[in-house]
Parts: C-alpha cells; structure tokens; sequence
C-alpha cells in the first residue's frame, strides 16, 4: 500500500440481517481505488454492519458518499428492529487518523463528507467527538438519544428523513468494540453489570456498555466501547466484568472484538495475563517487519 495519507473509517449501518443488502452497501468500497475494505461485521442480534476501511482521503470521501446512499435507499427504519441504538441507516460515520495525517485533517474530511450527504441525501447530520461544535454533541450516547424513533421531535426538523433517520459524522481516536458474554439469559443482570462499569456511572474512564440479549444462544452480553484503549487497558474491562458478574452468581463464557483492533491493545492484554516484564512493541515480530 503506497499510499502517502491513510485514514481510517468505521461506518456503522443499520442492518445486520438482510445478506443482500449488506452486500450492496459494501460494494462502494471494493471497488474504489484508493480505498481497501479491511473488514465487515453483521450482527442480527444488533441488526448492525459494522465496516472497516482505510484510503486516502479524497477516495475515502467518495467511497463513504456513495454507500450512504446506497443504505440511505434500502433501508427503512420505521421497519428495523435490534438490540443496538440505533438513530439513523447510518448510524454513525467516525474518521481516525492513522498514518501521514492529523486529527483536524480527519475533522476536515468528517465536515466535508457531512456537507454532502445532508446536500444530496437530506440527511440530518450531528458532529460529534472530535468535530463537535459544541460540548453537549461531543458524546455519542448523548446525541443519539430519543433514537430513529424521538429524532423528529428532537432536531425540530420538518425535512428530517422519514426513513433514513439521521447521521452522527465526527473524528475520533481508534475505539475497541468489546463485547463479553455471560452464562445467563437474564438481560436485567448483564444491564446492571454494565451500568457498573461505565465512566458515566462511576466505572471504568473511556469506556461505554450497555447489556445485550443474545437470544439465539440463550445468553446475554455486555457490549463495550473501548474509547481510548491506551488509558483504559481491555483486561480492566474484562476483570472488572467478571467482580460484578459474581455477585450475580454468573460466569463470563467467551468474549468477542467487532472489527478491528490494534495490535497494542492485544498485546497490552497479553502482557498483563501472561505476567510479562518489561515488555514493549519493540519485541513483536510484525511490528518489526513493518518498520
């Protein structure tokens, strides 16, 4: 990959079940040069596809333009239903600054891609993180209140997309999605234990959870936000999970990353388990190589 700017992306879209849909709405990003798509998830739990690519700029910009409209014409929330939050097709669109450039030029490419997509799509469009213009928006959690299903009545918009919903665009650091599962099909019990575990009731800083109902496996999940993984190490996460799942009488049975992760936040885990001293990224083969 010679590309002398790189910048990642992660839209999240509001289908997870519909193969032929997903299909359509990562296409734009196969064929695109310029942009390599590195991975997609679908959960039909969530009812959510969670893509990662990476390009340059200018080609990411187009990549991103067309597939919104590609999910913006095909999906219906007045007729979606899943486990995750969920306020627009395409829920949330964040841009990482990964080699060769800077947070405020992934800021100008999140504003840029905005601009067009309420230009052309009619899309209400909230900035968020690092390209909010104002604090109360910088939160996701916060802007994507009220939902698909209360977004009218909160943007006051009579041009709000009956179908579509809208978009939070914005530029962020690398976040970790890290969900664990429990050995319960109590969703009471994987809420409280994520309640506890959240910065915004008194847990874990940088880190986002909500409990999840798994009902094909007859379990429940504590799905994560990992929002800064260099301050806040997944292990904690994990450990302090499985402190409240014992007062609940409850094992952890498995855990899962959605997308991609860097390599520094697996490694960070795999010293603190395996106990190693003094160990650096210097020490990883493929770090290494990659040099």
């Amino acid at each position: 990959m010679s590309w002398n700017k790189i910048i990642e992306c992660v839209p999240n879209f509001s289908e997870g079940r519909d193969l032929e849909k997903i299909d359509q709405i990562v296409a734009p990003f196969r064929i695109k040069a310029g942009v390599k798509l590195l991975d997609y998830s679908n959960d039909e739990d969530h009812n959510r596809l969670v893509v990662t690519l990476v390009g340059e700029p200018e080609a990411l910009y187009e990549a991103i333009v067309e597939a919104v409209g590609v999910a913006v014409r095909l999906i219906d929330l007045n007729q979606h239903t899943g486990q995750h939050p969920r306020m627009g097709a395409v829920d949330v669109i964040p841009f990482i600054p990964i080699k060769n450039t800077s947070m405020e030029e992934a800021i100008e490419l999140s504003k840029k891609v905005a601009a067009k997509v309420a230009e052309i799509y009619h899309l209400p469009v909230f900035l968020y993180e690092k390209s909010a213009t104002a604090s109360h928006r910088e939160n996701l959690a916060s802007v994507r209140k009220g939902e698909f299903e209360g977004m009218a009545e909160k943007i006051k918009l009579p041009e709000c997309h009956p179908t579509a919903g809208a978009v939070a665009i914005g530029a962020r650091m690398p976040l970790v999605a890290y969900n664990i599962n429990l050995s319960t099909d109590n969703l009471e019990i994987a809420t409280k234990i994520a309640k506890n575990i959240r910065h915004i009731n008194g847990g874990l800083r940088y880190v986002k959870a909500m409990g999840v109902e798994l009902k094909e496996r007859n379990i429940t999940q504590v799905s994560i936000n990992m929002t800064d993984y260099t301050r806040t190490a997944l292990y904690r996460a994990f450990e302090l999970v499985r402190i409240e799942a014992r007062r609940y009488g409850v094992t952890i049975v498995g855990s899962e990353i959605i997308g991609l992760v860097p390599m520094e936040a697996l490694i960070d885990t795999a010293s603190y388990y395996l106990g190693l001293e003094n160990f650096s990224m210097q020490q990883v083969l493929e770090a290494r190589i990659m040099e």
